[in-house]
């Protein structure tokens, strides 16, 4: 379902466990400890059932310091999954004062490619929210394009968020997080780019690894955290890692698809703990409810070994 625009600038504020307004950081993820054999078998076998797929996975928990790290390095298109450190960069423009989340900023759908900067604008039938287009030529509360870039994937938002913000900075932000790979390049759509192979990219181990140090407050304050969860958790697409989980389990995550290209990462909260980070990555699955399925299944795989203690 939409979220009326009016609502946007008021949306929750969720805190994640040691990240409440005034309550102190969390504490730091134990020493981490290796996933058993079974559990990679598991998974390895759920995959051989997608006929090529390509899947990497990472996880990362915060409570027992169990990892994952499944071809974690594998170097995949972020799709919208690049959208999280432009969330995160955003927050840190807030934090410096550069930006205010109230601030209003004029919307237009004309865009410069990164290749030559010729100019192209993006199509509202080719884009996850329609809504955004509506708010062109109209001055639009940098939040409320925040929100919409993350629970509704708008590619209008992440593209007005980036003309605001600084790709190369953005990257250099994401390796202060504990991302080695992940570049953020350009906006969405910009096809030129694309044709030559200009793109954004990803792999699990650095999804995983910024979903840790914005669980840890390494991000942002306390309410900044918070407000960035809240967001993150009211993701409208749910058919990849919460699909695999019990009913009702709160999942603060991002997906992203391209043609033949699934992805979903977030933070994953068991009751009574703490969250684990999870990234799974994919390419290759022609149909998207193979991939819906794939990645849900991999997710249930990684919940009944960490909070159910099933390895096989």
């Amino acid at each position: 379902m939409r979220l009326p625009r009016v609502l946007l600038s008021t949306l929750p504020l969720l805190a994640a466990g040691g990240c409440r307004p005034g309550a102190p950081a969390a504490p730091p993820a134990p020493a981490p400890v290796a996933a058993p054999a079974a559990v990679e078998a598991r998974l390895a076998a759920r995959i051989a059932q997608t006929p090529g797929a390509q899947v990497s996975i990472a996880v990362v928990d915060l409570e027992s310091g169990r990892r994952l790290s499944l071809r974690g390095d594998t170097v995949y298109h972020a799709a919208s999954t690049m959208k999280v450190p432009v969330l995160m960069a955003l927050y840190q423009e807030f934090r410096a004062g550069r930006l205010r989340p109230d601030q209003r900023v004029p919307l237009a759908n004309r865009f410069a490619s990164i290749l030559d900067g010729s100019p192209y604008a993006l199509d509202a039938t080719e884009d996850s929210d329609s809504l955004v287009y509506t708010w062109v030529g109209t001055s639009v509360p940098v939040r409320d394009l925040a929100v919409r870039m993350i629970t509704h994937s708008s590619n209008l938002a992440t593209n007005a968020l980036i003309q605001l913000l600084d790709p190369v900075r953005i990257t250099q932000q994401v390796r202060g997080w504990g991302g080695a790979r992940m570049v953020v390049r350009r906006g969405v759509e910009d096809d030129l780019a694309y044709r030559k192979g200009l793109n954004n990219t990803a792999t699990a181990n650095d999804l995983a690894a910024l979903f840790v140090a914005l669980a840890q407050g390494r991000v942002a304050d306390s309410a900044s955290t918070a407000d960035m969860l809240g967001i993150l958790e009211a993701q409208h697409f749910n058919d990849e890692i919460p699909a695999g989980l019990p009913p009702g389990t709160r999942v603060a995550h991002k997906t992203g698809w391209i043609t033949a290209t699934q992805h979903d990462a977030g933070l994953v909260y068991p009751p009574g703990r703490r969250p684990y980070a999870i990234a799974i990555l994919t390419r290759g699955i022609a149909d998207t409810k193979d991939g819906n399925a794939l990645l849900a299944d991999c997710s249930r795989i990684v919940w009944q070994w960490l909070v159910e203690g099933r390895t096989r």
